[in-house]
């Protein structure tokens, strides 16, 4: 008959209390007030009347309250319990304390939840404003070059047709955008498949050095392999999407890096994979952009970054490609040395 919950406990003591204070009534009666000639049969009504107390109380708090707390915890376990191989539930146990321990538990969970979506939010706001402003500046551009036409007499041919080249150039840009923003879009849906084949990665590299050949030389930039470094590497990929990877990483090497600098090309062998860097020597990013240098639109240098006419999603699209093998890309730098990005790419 011993109680094995908190309120059982309770009214058991509570009966026990109850129970002496009413003998102790009794001794007073007994000894000054009134003399029982047998005081024995009233004890044992006493402790009768008990027995019928305590088991009417409990049996109602059993049934209209601690039933009720059962189910509700009951309920919160089973809401908790994801997979299918759920733990024991005891109902012998402290439910009152286990019941206060698990909605603590989820009210944290909620407090976590409710943080991860505004954060979720501020990103959604942020990158719905950057795009209006990425999408708005050639636009601006276009419309700003047509009306100075339409406003003209459009006599002087040779001034029409430059206004017609840059208008020309910004709508360029402006599809260039689009379709950085429809291979993200793919990418991160699975839309674009990745084509796993065997590829030699040093080919790929000197093809890649090939496309920003043109760029390199406006900047003055040598872009160079390491000396000493393999003459071939086989690897396991989508060789057009890693050579993409390339040429944007070895792009903006070329961009933010110094005049008549140099971009080097390093190869790592990590067992079953192989490391790939591009490292620069040239304005370096600031520690506190690098956890956010692959986000979509996001700048360190807004400004310069626009004048470049870069779409701002040439990272988002190589820390996509990447993943999407499977693999990883970071990057490390620092201010007015260098920034040397790497990926891993799995060897033959």
């Amino acid at each position: 008959m011993k109680p094995r919950t908190p309120i059982g406990v309770a009214i058991w003591s509570a009966s026990w209390i109850v129970l002496l204070f009413a003998l102790t009534l009794v001794l007073l009666f007994q000894t000054n007030v009134i003399f029982f000639n047998n005081w024995i049969p009233l004890l044992v009504a006493g402790g009768l009347l008990w027995f019928v107390i305590y088991k009417i109380v409990l049996g109602f708090i059993e049934k209209f309250l601690y039933a009720k707390i059962k189910v509700i915890y009951k309920n919160i376990h089973a809401f908790k319990s994801q997979s299918d191989k759920r733990a024991p539930l005891l109902m012998a146990d402290d439910v009152i304390h286990n019941i206060e321990d698990q909605v603590s538990d989820w009210v944290d969970e909620k407090i976590t939840e409710v943080k991860q979506l505004r954060d979720a939010d501020s990103f959604r706001k942020e990158f719905i404003g950057n795009l209006a402003h990425e999408l708005k500046t050639p636009l601006f551009g276009i419309q700003g070059y047509i009306e100075t036409l339409l406003d003209d007499d459009l006599s002087d041919e040779r001034q029409a047709k430059i206004f017609l080249e840059k208008a020309n150039r910004q709508a360029d840009r402006l599809n260039a955008l689009i379709g950085d923003l429809d291979q993200i879009s793919k990418l991160e849906s699975g839309g674009i498949p990745i084509v796993m084949a065997k590829f030699d990665l040093v080919a790929c590299v000197h093809a890649a050095i090939e496309s920003v050949e043109k760029l390199a030389l406006m900047k003055g930039t040598h872009v160079f392999i390491k000396e000493g470094s393999p003459k071939q590497l086989m690897a396991i990929g989508d060789y057009a999407r890693i050579q993409q990877v390339l040429i944007n990483l070895l792009s903006n090497a070329i961009h933010y890096g110094h005049t008549s600098g140099e971009v080097k090309v390093r190869f790592y062998d990590m067992d079953e994979h192989i490391l790939c860097e591009v490292a620069d020597n040239g304005i370096g990013i600031a520690k506190e952009h690098l956890p956010r240098i692959f986000e979509r639109f996001y700048r360190v240098d807004k400004s310069r970054s626009r004048n470049d006419g870069g779409s701002g999603l040439g990272l988002a699209i190589c820390k996509h490609i990447i993943e999407a093998h499977q693999e990883t890309i970071n990057v490390r730098s620092t201010e007015g040395i260098g920034s040397t990005f790497a990926f891993t790419i799995k060897k033959a």
